[in-house]
């Protein structure tokens, strides 16, 4: 028996795997097996540094989707100085927000829906769990769908007779065309490769991928530009008369909103990767840099590019101007870019989906049943999910992905502002470690039968609002309800924990005795 060995058997902790997927984790002789396995259990050792935090932003802000929101951010027809500000003012927000919710996780070394038992009790944390499980997986359907296009058009360049199974008439299957099936099942697997091989695996693909995609991007928009010319680079990317006065300050205030509602799902489950961070100074510096710093000069460059696209490449044939960079850099004439650039957003688009929709999904749906669903098992449940949601028929049917994802997003709001309530506001930044894995009914989390009901009516009233705003509001409240849930969510669930009755929150009074000490 090794020291280590002989040291974990002398404070009953339990032999792990020291090579497992998520890590290796200290297991206590007291741990209950139905919250607990390999994978949730608080890790042994915390070693990320700043500059793997900074490459998880890169990864999560280098894909697809957030060129075309970036893109989409310059074209609300204000001026560019007042997008600049808006992005500004919407980024420090993230920042701080993640800081605050990076804390818990950091500090016990568990996941984000081991955290949420500390407000929603060890058994209503799965409330939390669930929500979010199935929003990655609508999530990573969608962008491997995405991602699977750019092989699409990739293949179609070197061989143009392929063309004939793009056609969803002829050779389609539930709405996806052969080529695009064929596309569709190569990201799924390359996805799942990465992520079959566990967090280390991971960590190094996002260290490698954030800088390298950085580069291509750079060579992407030096190219345009010098084609173009720098005259024909506008950082206004709106058609038709912008938006003046009054109405330019609520364009302002809305894309403020929509930068931190952008971010609002990798930002609540930002827990799963702030626990392998060393220290919290180490979140705190690279979220400065990966957010703030590196989403301002990304916003930037893209706007460059799509700008001198426009020149280069013209527009698509709704005169509109093209920010999807997939369809920019396959129109240019140069091969060798065309298929670099294609090739480069379909990795990036692979890392945000496994850092935000991949590795997520895989805590939550093992937080459900931890001696059934490991960590690989719950990811790949989210994998076949995204299959069967057919995510291409969601994303083409604008209604559809709007209230689809809008109302499941309208939930991520409440779940944020209880967390956050809870560990700063009413547990006062302390988490007992050990009582996260215990069933005893006078530990610190056992609430009322392993659910706090104050925590459950919290997340239903704050939901209820944003849906409500969905279904019956504007687009232009629409923007609101990740706000509108958070602070409904977390003053419902502080008026509740300071109002309402011990005896109705705790089950025993041990249990209460020791939940407020």
């Amino acid at each position: 028996m090794t020291e280590t060995t002989q040291s974990d058997a002398a404070h009953g902790v339990i032999e792990t795997n020291k090579n497992n997927a998520a890590g290796e984790s200290v297991i206590k002789v007291g741990y209950h097996q139905n919250l607990t396995n390999e994978d949730l259990a608080p890790l042994r050792k915390q070693s990320w540094t700043w500059y793997n935090i900074f490459a998880f932003w890169m990864s999560d802000v280098h894909s697809v989707g957030g060129y075309v929101f970036a893109g989409s951010l310059f074209a609300l027809g204000i001026a560019a100085w007042q997008v600049l500000v808006a992005l500004i003012i919407g980024i420090v927000g993230v920042n701080i927000l993640c800081n605050l919710v990076a804390k818990p996780s950091q500090q016990a070394g568990v996941p984000y829906p081991v955290t949420t038992r500390v407000a929603f009790g060890v058994k209503g944390a799965n409330v939390a769990a669930i929500i979010r499980g199935l929003i990655a997986v609508a999530w990573y359907g969608i962008q491997t769908y995405l991602a699977s296009v750019a092989f699409g058009l990739l293949a179609l360049k070197f061989w143009p007779s392929l063309a004939q199974y793009d056609d969803v008439g002829r050779y389609g299957f539930l709405g996806l065309s052969l080529l695009g099936w064929a596309g569709f099942i190569l990201m799924w697997i390359l996805q799942a490769i990465v992520f079959w091989n566990g967090m280390e695996t991971i960590r190094r693909f996002i260290d490698f991928c954030g800088p390298a995609v950085y580069v291509v991007m750079l060579a992407l928009a030096i190219y345009l530009i010098a084609k173009a010319g720098w005259s024909h680079v506008s950082f206004d990317l709106a058609e038709g008369p912008g938006k003046h006065g009054w109405e330019s300050v609520t364009a302002m205030i809305s894309a403020v909103a929509l930068v931190v509602s952008y971010f609002s799902g990798p930002m609540l489950n930002f827990g799963d990767f702030s626990r392998y961070a060393s220290s919290f100074g180490e979140v705190k510096k690279g979220n400065f840099w990966g957010l703030p710093v590196n989403f301002l000069f990304f916003s930037l460059l893209v706007v460059c590019t799509v700008s001198a696209g426009a020149t280069v490449i013209g527009k698509d044939d709704s005169g509109k101007i093209i920010t999807d960079p997939v369809h920019i850099v396959d129109k240019i004439d140069n091969t060798t870019a065309a298929v670099l650039g294609v090739l480069t957003f379909a990795i990036a688009t692979i890392g945000i989906n496994i850092v935000a929709n991949f590795v997520s999904p895989a805590f939550d749906f093992s937080n459900v049943a931890p001696t059934k669903i490991t960590w690989r098992t719950g990811g790949m449940i989210a994998a076949v999910g995204s299959v069967l949601i057919t995510p291409w028929n969601l994303y083409s049917n604008a209604d559809a992905i709007h209230y689809t994802l809008d109302i499941l997003g309208a939930v991520i709001g409440p779940l944020f502002g209880i967390l956050i309530a809870d560990f700063y506001l009413v547990k006062k930044q302390k988490i007992m470690v050990d009582d996260l894995f215990s069933m005893d009914p006078e530990s610190t989390y056992a609430y009322r039968n392993g659910w706090n009901p104050v925590a459950v009516v919290a997340v239903v009233i704050g939901a209820l609002a944003p849906i409500a705003v969905v279904i019956w509001g504007t687009t232009y409240a629409s923007s609101f309800t990740w706000f509108i849930g958070a602070a409904l969510g977390g003053v419902v669930y502080l008026g509740g924990m300071r109002t309402v009755p011990d005896r109705f929150v705790y089950g025993t009074p041990a249990a209460r005795a020791k939940a407020l000490a």
